[in-house]
């Protein structure tokens, strides 16, 4: 029979794509990875894998078992974290997916106080501004901000992002001050293009409602970065959650405008994939994420 280790440096492999970064990522030398997976392939008298000098895939065969053993080390570990709750003493491993400069400056400390309250529970996190699947990436909780797309996962708002809209005072002087935002239509507006984008229409808050206004620029980037430099370079006005430019806004290095009638906020929300039983260290990361959170404001 084939052992649960086994099991999961060959999960491991197969996720990551090869057998130096499933090392890392169970924190196994590649040697030990690498024994693990052939002894697993010698018990079931098949091959797994298909080995180049490149990558590492599973076999026609290996894909469903594949999908197989992630379904038992999932329950393994559910199993464990539910004994463990029962005890008093929750345990296992939170893996976590957050936007790179959100994650970094406001996920990552709240994390680090987790940690330290719940020290039996290990966390990784892994930054990155492009679009991860929790199920196919093998995250078992993703933060997003923005508008949400229907899916099969779960969603629990962990607070609303205010969004503002601002310009260099380089802009400013040569451009003028919109007045109202229907003369937005006669500005350069820094364009954010990514997948599903929604920011070619900005929808601001207006006397109640809301007010969808098309816009156009003639800069678009897909990196939010980028669209920071181009404003802070007097080319444009852009569009920010107030926590990305909260410190450029003080230094008066950027300029709000049109505060009375503001850009509608976003929400940041914490997403994780559906499941007959919640284990204990997930409701834990949720309320605490959740409490973390409730005053948010972006300043």
């Amino acid at each position: 029979m084939a052992s649960l280790s086994d099991m999961a440096a060959f999960v491991a492999v197969v996720e990551k794509g090869s057998f130096s970064q499933a090392g890392r990522e169970l924190r196994l030398s590649t040697a030990v990875i690498s024994a693990r997976v052939a002894k697993l392939e010698r018990d079931l008298g098949i091959r797994l894998l298909n080995r180049t000098t490149r990558q590492v895939a599973p076999t026609d065969e290996a894909y469903a078992y594949f999908e197989d053993c992630k379904t038992i080390l999932e329950q393994v570990e559910l199993a464990e974290a539910n004994l463990s709750s029962r005890q008093n003493n929750p345990k296992g491993t939170i893996r976590i997916s957050a936007p790179t400069v959100f994650g970094r400056k406001y996920v990552a400390p709240a994390l680090a106080k987790f940690q330290q309250k719940y020290a039996d529970i290990n966390i990784h996190l892994h930054l990155a501004d492009s679009f991860v699947d929790p199920l196919k990436d093998g995250f078992d909780l993703v933060i997003r901000i923005g508008k949400l797309e229907n899916s099969s996962l779960i969603a629990r708002k962990l607070a609303d992002s205010p969004r503002i809209l601002c310009a260099s005072p380089s802009y400013i002087e040569k451009r003028g001050m919109p007045e109202k935002i229907e003369d937005l239509l006669d500005h350069n507006c820094l364009l954010l293009r990514f997948p599903g984008s929604t920011q070619f229409q900005w929808e601001f808050r207006k006397g109640g409602s809301t007010v969808r206004l098309p816009i156009t620029g003639s800069l678009e980037s897909n990196n939010g970065d980028v669209l920071r430099e181009w404003a802070l370079e007097g080319l444009g006005i852009t569009l920010k959650s107030r926590w990305e430019v909260i410190t450029l806004l003080r230094d008066n290095r950027l300029i709000e405008i049109l505060t009375d009638t503001p850009p509608a906020p976003v929400s940041i929300n914490a997403l994780y994939p559906l499941g007959k039983i919640l284990p204990l260290k997930m409701q834990l990361i949720l309320d605490f994420l959740s409490q973390q959170f409730q005053d948010f404001t972006g300043a």
